[in-house]
């Protein structure tokens, strides 16, 4: 039995039977608390029988692969159980809807915060700590690239093969998709086609496959409360099997520009440089960084086409118009640094 919360999208007294049945802690569910940092999916944090969990599950409005979405993000992280790669620890899911009307899974709470929402104040009078935080971000997503997908049980999770090549034709695909939301005008997206095109005609002509996040940010990263070092990656439900030479791109994103101004989700002050960041994933890499600018330009384009995406969705209704619109901004800022990049 629950303790009389009531979560929309998760019936508590059907996730505790559900929690019975894989033999996980019993008891009454108790101290529940719905969490934040995401403008779609639900995370909800709990206790059950003395153990701590944090469970995520698609929206309420589901999209067509919600579900296969929260089975895949499970099938990573099972994955990375052992590894060097800081993530949260997957404890159970279910790969059906029919216990809350969504798959979804349970993993382990992280002990941290996420600087897009809080800064410690030990963090926020040190610089050097600062510093460091981005660094180690770079750090992290140069030891997942590094990972044998095959090793920890990955094969089939991606298709490699011709992954560069496919790149601006799927997220362009994906942004003619939203013409499904009703009241969406269409993309109004100053460089779009030209930085689509200078992508086809600039891909790199082979790489090594490996692990990606996908969606790699500041707003997708937790840190100790204690000093500079990475507690997780979260929100991997774009992790595929592909170059990871992407997810520095996306990093890229974010890391200041000559003026000081950054295109994806803004970091904080102190972050360090591209050149800073490209120098601490070489540390760890065996990769060749050589067309690590084509990365960056198709980072801008591929995170500002999936951000449009809410976008289209607060048109019809399905989030909020105020974090569409925000996220819309941002879409246009990424596609100003692509164009400044291509044009560079």
């Amino acid at each position: 039995m629950a303790d009389g919360t009531e979560i929309p999208g998760v019936d508590l007294e059907r996730l505790a039977a559900w929690m019975d049945s894989v033999d996980l802690p019993g008891d009454a569910i108790e101290r529940v608390e719905t969490l934040g940092g995401g403008t779609q999916n639900i995370l909800l944090r709990f206790t059950r029988g003395g153990r701590s969990f944090v469970l995520r599950r698609p929206p309420l409005h589901k999209r067509a692969n919600s579900d296969e979405t929260m089975r895949r993000e499970a099938r990573v992280l099972r994955a990375l159980a052992g590894s060097d790669v800081p993530h949260p620890g997957f404890i159970a899911g279910s790969d059906e809807p029919d216990v809350l009307g969504a798959t979804f899974y349970l993993m382990e709470p992280i002990r941290g915060f996420n600087p897009s929402e809080e800064f410690p104040a030990r963090h926020g009078k040190d610089p050097k700590i600062r510093q460091e935080m981005g660094l180690n971000m770079a750090s992290a997503i140069a030891r997942l690239g590094e990972l044998d997908y095959r090793k920890v049980g990955l094969e089939g999770f991606g298709k490699p093969d011709g992954y560069l090549e496919r790149q601006a034709g799927r997220w362009m695909a994906l942004l003619d998709s939203y013409a499904s939301f009703e009241g969406y005008p269409g993309p109004d997206i100053p460089g779009l086609s030209r930085v689509a095109k200078w992508l086809d005609d600039n891909c790199p002509s082979d790489f090594r496959a490996g692990v990606l996040h996908g969606d790699f940010h500041v707003r997708n990263v937790m840190f100790s409360p204690d000093g500079p070092e990475l507690a997780a990656m979260v929100d991997w439900e774009l992790s595929t099997i592909g170059d990871p030479l992407l997810d520095l791109g996306l990093l890229l994103t974010t890391a200041p520009d000559a003026s000081g101004e950054s295109a994806g989700p803004a970091p904080w002050p102190g972050f360090p440089g591209a050149k800073e960041l490209i120098a601490r994933y070489a540390e760890t890499s065996t990769r060749s960084l050589d067309a690590i600018g084509w990365y960056e330009v198709l980072a801008c384009y591929k995170l500002g086409l999936i951000l449009e995406g809410t976008h289209a969705r607060a048109f019809a209704g399905k989030a909020p118009v105020a974090v569409g619109d925000a996220l819309h901004a941002t879409t246009l800022a990424l596609f100003r640094r692509a164009v400044a990049r291509i044009g560079a």
